[in-house]
């Protein structure tokens, strides 16, 4: 019985053994073909801050919303002197008088709150105007990634002013200016922290970092 609880301990230790070399030789292919990845990163916040038509679409949809809030305002003006005249009015007032104006009231209320459900709620006015003007340019800068990416063989492209957490980033590997230059614009002035100045991307030094982008590896 000893032996047997021996050959049964053996097996599982050489099972144990040949799992884990497997493990290890797995991490090691893996590991192996991540670092052969080349990756880099942009700020597309970035980008759209030095793209004049994006700045357009945004005092346009700035001055929609000014606008219709204000219309709002000037409603609930009429609704809020409505509401004093009445509490003014009330005592002369016969009940039928006062269902009157309270129903008056209440309408007025809701047909405000419709309005501003229709400008600023979800997939109201707004919103959609905020589609029409900025999904082109959104569009348009995802196709020049892509063609970066593409071209020069990265595995991924970060996007830095996205949710994703990017706690250091080197410069070097930073695309935006060239995505700007791929589109036609200028690069502008960067964070300190970034590295880099403001000016517009030259023929050969695109991404304004070291070195050539066929040799950016991490």
């Amino acid at each position: 019985m000893a032996r047997k609880l021996t050959r049964v301990a053996a097996k599982i230790t050489a099972m144990k053994k040949t799992i884990s070399v497997f493990i290890t030789a797995l991490l090691m292919t893996f590991s192996g073909q991540l670092f052969a990845q080349k990756y880099a990163y942009v700020d597309t916040q970035y980008i759209l801050e030095n793209i004049s038509e994006y700045k357009a679409s945004q005092q346009q949809i700035d001055q929609l919303s000014i606008a219709w809030q204000k219309e709002i305002e000037a409603k609930y003006t009429v609704i809020d002197k409505l509401y004093k005249d009445y509490q003014a009015e009330q005592i002369l007032l016969t009940e039928d008088m006062k269902r009157k104006r309270e129903q008056e009231i209440t309408n007025k209320e809701k047909e405000v709150k419709e309005f501003q459900k229709q400008k600023f709620g979800y997939e109201g006015e707004l919103f959609k105007k905020k589609q029409e003007l900025t999904k082109p340019i959104q569009d348009k800068i995802y196709n020049a990634v892509k063609k970066l990416a593409t071209d020069q063989s990265y595995a991924v492209i970060f996007d830095k002013s996205s949710e994703l957490i990017m706690l250091y980033t080197n410069p070097k590997y930073d695309k935006s200016d060239e995505i700007l230059a791929a589109m036609g614009y200028k690069a502008g002035k960067k964070d300190s922290s970034d590295g880099k100045s403001s000016g517009s991307p030259t023929p050969g030094n695109t991404g304004g970092g070291e070195g050539s982008p066929s040799t950016d590896k991490k």
